[in-house]
């Protein structure tokens, strides 16, 4: 489990292209440390295992699906990177809860700078449309972030110099990928509520069922 609060920036280093999945070495000196094999870190907001690690890099292995889901396939060597360590249990829930899965991908379509910030417009996958609402929060590269406006095929993030300096959205451009994972409880809530309807709806035998015995007790 993490946060989206971004611990580092850190570098691809090497790319090793294999028949159905890749293999990645990355530097990242802060969540290298203490770093063992079988340990989770989150890469632009997915979650990769770590296979071994020497020094200030970790190689982690990513399958094809993760490859076709998310847009880690694009990156090469030299690539920036967002990385964050699963978060402790009893530390602060600095942004939400993010569970490194990726939802989707979608594109930064517009950047607008001001004085002391910036509005990036990023695009929305249909599927992903009615998990997104104003003031809601978003994952987007592994970055957790607030929206500010929700439209029904794009929605906009506003971000501060920090973010900017410290994340890959400082160095995005329109037509980027980034990697996006909605808000989880938005999902169980519209499974729960699903479920619920299903369950209370009724069905046309129990309708003619309950008609014959309103019928019946109408004519006693």
């Amino acid at each position: 489990m993490f946060t989206g609060i971004v611990e580092e920036l850190g570098q691809v280093t090497a790319v090793e292209t294999l028949d159905d999945a890749c293999r990645f070495r990355l530097r990242g000196p802060v969540v290298t440390e203490g770093a063992k094999h079988g340990d989770s870190i989150a890469v632009n907001g997915v979650c990769l295992t770590v296979v071994d690690h020497e020094d200030d890099e970790f190689t982690a292995d990513v399958m094809a699906e993760t490859l076709n889901r998310s847009s880690l396939g694009v990156l090469t060597v030299g690539s920036r990177v967002n990385l964050e360590r699963p978060t402790a249990v009893g530390s602060r829930l600095g942004g939400h809860i993010v569970q490194g899965h990726v939802d989707g991908t979608a594109e930064v379509l517009d950047r607008k700078p001001s004085e002391n910030w910036e509005i990036v417009k990023i695009s929305l996958p249909a599927e992903l449309s009615r998990y997104v609402v104003e003031k809601g929060s978003i994952t987007v590269d592994g970055i957790s972030l607030t929206v500010v406006d929700a439209g029904p095929d794009y929605f906009t993030v506003s971000l501060i110099p920090t973010t900017l300096d410290l994340t890959t959205l400082g160095l995005k451009q329109p037509g980027d990928p980034v990697n996006l994972e909605v808000d989880v409880i938005a999902k169980y809530v519209e499974r729960m509520l699903g479920d619920r309807v299903s369950s209370e709806r009724v069905s046309p035998e129990r309708v003619s069922a309950d008609r014959v015995s309103s019928e019946g007790a109408t004519a006693q």
